[in-house]
């Protein structure tokens, strides 16, 4: 039984299929204390996981990827596997931008190859911009699976955008949002700045590090 702040887990029976792109599939289910869906993308991307993750490593890859992301930097203190970011998501006149502020959380487990990482938001880490709505309720997950050299996608999340936005509306945005982001996301990481890297592991077979080959 999911909670109101939780995400539905990957593997229950409520999942209901809404659409399917090439190698992409998305559902959707709905989520306790909220008006708004949670939806569950799967893929495979056409690409290694190292170049998958040289995209997610770096703070500013949003706008190149996710769909609407008009902005995105990191801030504070924050290591490869606990850090924060900000970002916005660029809304049509005449909805208000709405923006982010997220603690990452990245890990991998060499023996499996998976890697996961949490988005979760932490609205009190950053002022609020008076030209912008603060999302308070956001939870996401990725989980990235090596297939050789392609890389398998799951991408959970449940957002609450805040603000006099018809659920509907919201819910009918489920569906195009990951299927456009994760056909950016294999794009952008065929890109030659992102090719050359490598996942680093500590003696125990954890992953600690992102880095390019020639670093």
């Amino acid at each position: 039984m999911v909670t109101a702040g939780e995400l539905p887990d990957e593997q229950t029976a409520d999942w209901r299929l809404r659409k399917e792109a090439g190698n992409i599939r998305i559902y959707t289910t709905e989520q306790p204390g909220s008006k708004f869906e949670a939806f569950k993308a799967e893929a495979l991307l056409d690409t290694p996981i190292e170049n998958v993750m040289a995209v997610m490593i770096n703070p500013g890859s949003c706008t190149e990827w996710v769909h609407n992301c008009s902005e995105s930097y990191a801030f504070g203190r924050g290591d490869f596997h606990d850090r924060y970011a900000y970002s916005v998501n660029d809304m049509p006149w005449p909805v208000t931008d709405r923006d982010y502020v997220l603690r990452i959380r990245t890990r991998g487990d060499r023996s499996s190859g998976e890697i996961v990482m949490d988005l979760n938001a932490t609205p009190g880490q950053r002022a609020e911009n008076s030209n912008r709505i603060r999302v308070d309720r956001s939870d996401t997950l990725y989980r990235f699976i090596p297939e050789g050299n392609r890389t398998r996608m799951i991408w959970v999340q449940h957002t609450d955008p805040n603000g006099a936005l018809p659920g509907w509306l919201v819910n009918s945005l489920l569906v195009d949002i990951p299927v456009r982001s994760i056909q950016a996301l294999e794009e952008v990481a065929g890109k030659s700045r992102y090719q050359g890297f490598e996942l680093l592991w500590d003696e125990r077979g954890k992953l600690t590090d992102v880095v390019h080959s020639d670093s």
